[in-house]
């Protein structure tokens, strides 16, 4: 099992580039199920959970072909609608092929999903909602069995602004009868993304990006060209890394308006930012960051996908902090890996109460999700002599050439 090994070397410096946000790429690979006819998309990230969302396409019947970023899909010719759940297991945005599935074929099979052990994710919303469009839907045997003759529209109220269901309901409804509304919808930049994403496909969306969506179903679509977004989650990291080690750096191919948030937080610790159209700069030269609160939110607000890389940073910084995680229930599982590295935290439900200190000490520790992954990677780097990160499978689900990006800013890692 592979794993990566970390000296904390001082402080990183130089130019990085961004990668295609992941979370953006899964929902435009599904679209590519709503028409018979060629999708083209580029700057789509290479990493694990892009491989497993193209193992799975090809599986139906769907051709793709792929050069570098580059991603061409063409599934005129579907011979499956069943998702089994040998390839499913592993990643949970595969329920996103259900919306997709039932509205152009009027049946899916797909397997209840897997991925990040981080709490409940359940998938009712996406059952309910697509009820509520006139399916057929059973559990069996671990598998979501779906029917329609033909999606109609509906008026659709989520009880929680889910993303992937928000998304699939407006795949589904692209190719419903009548209209479709969604209410307290997710409003992250991926929605946006994939309205645009239908928009140029021939659907009627209006509203992707608020809590307000409408979509007024046609009987086809036709392909289209896409450009992935920047990926929001990987900016953060590197931004939050060069905190934490007290260091310089300018990612590039990056979206500044995506990352309110962590910018106003990474101020609040004491960087100093500078940004331009699709760059920014963090200068943290010589300065301990300060200790910064964190509660967790739907997006505009601080993400979840943020809260552990912040923990690292706490751990690091002056003062005492309290980091609330309020939207998954076991998310601070990379807690326990950070007190290994002398980490000074304290839980109490789903608060953690972060006392920082001057320098952690390397230690063996075990990645046990995706985030926890990049937390890890941050502590490490801010550490005293050599960490050893086992189970970085979790961390190749969402991040591309990581260690080659942070080795050529002067960071002291190696994959073994």
């Amino acid at each position: 099992m592979e794993k990566l090994l970390i000296t904390g070397n001082g402080p990183l410096h130089g130019e990085v580039v961004m990668a295609g946000a992941k979370n953006a790429a899964l929902p435009v690979i599904a679209a590519s199920l709503l028409t018979a006819d060629p999708l083209q998309i580029s700057n789509v990230p290479g990493v694990r959970d892009i491989a497993t969302a193209v193992e799975l396409l090809q599986l139906l019947g769907c051709k793709v072909e792929r050069q570098g970023t580059d991603m061409s899909l063409d599934a005129s010719e579907i011979t499956s609608l069943r998702a089994p759940y040998e390839m499913v297991k592993t990643m949970r945005g595969s329920i996103l092929l259900l919306g997709p599935l039932l509205a152009r074929f009027g049946e899916a099979d797909i397997s209840l999903p897997g991925g990040c052990a981080i709490g409940s994710r359940p998938v009712n919303a996406h059952i309910e909602a697509l009820q509520m469009m006139g399916a057929d839907i059973t559990i069996d045997a671990g598998y979501i069995k779906a029917k329609a003759s033909r999606l109609i529209g509906a008026h659709i109220a989520m009880d929680v602004p889910s993303v992937t269901a928000t998304e699939n309901i407006m795949m589904a409804a692209s190719l419903a009868d009548g209209t479709t509304v969604i209410e307290n919808a997710a409003m992250e930049p991926e929605i946006t993304d994939l309205g645009h994403l239908l928009t140029a496909m021939g659907a009627s969306v209006e509203g992707a990006g608020s809590s307000h969506i409408t979509i007024e179903g046609k009987k086809t679509l036709h392909g289209a060209q896409h450009r992935v977004p920047p990926d929001r989650i990987e900016s953060g990291t590197f931004l939050v890394a060069a905190a934490a080690t007290r260091s310089k750096i300018t990612i590039r191919d990056t979206e500044p308006s995506f990352l309110g948030y962590v910018l106003a937080k990474l101020e609040a610790a004491g960087a100093s930012l500078r940004t331009g159209e699709d760059w920014i700069e963090i200068d943290s030269r010589n300065r301990r960051p300060q200790a910064v609160n964190i509660s967790t939110a739907p997006y505009p607000a601080f993400p979840t996908d943020m809260q552990a890389q912040f923990m690292a940073l706490n751990a690091v910084a002056e003062g005492t902090a309290t980091v609330a995680e309020n939207i998954f229930e076991n998310r601070f599982m990379h807690v326990a890996e950070l007190q290994r590295m002398g980490a000074g935290i304290a839980l109490q439900g789903h608060i953690a109460v972060v006392n920082g200190i001057e320098r952690l000490q390397g230690a063996p520790v075990m990645a046990t999700d995706l985030r926890a992954s990049a937390c890890l990677l941050i502590a490490a780097m801010a550490a005293d002599g050599e960490t050893t990160i086992d189970r970085i499978y979790h961390l190749d689900r969402g991040y591309a050439n990581i260690e080659q990006k942070l080795a050529s800013l002067g960071a002291n890692i190696r994959r073994v």
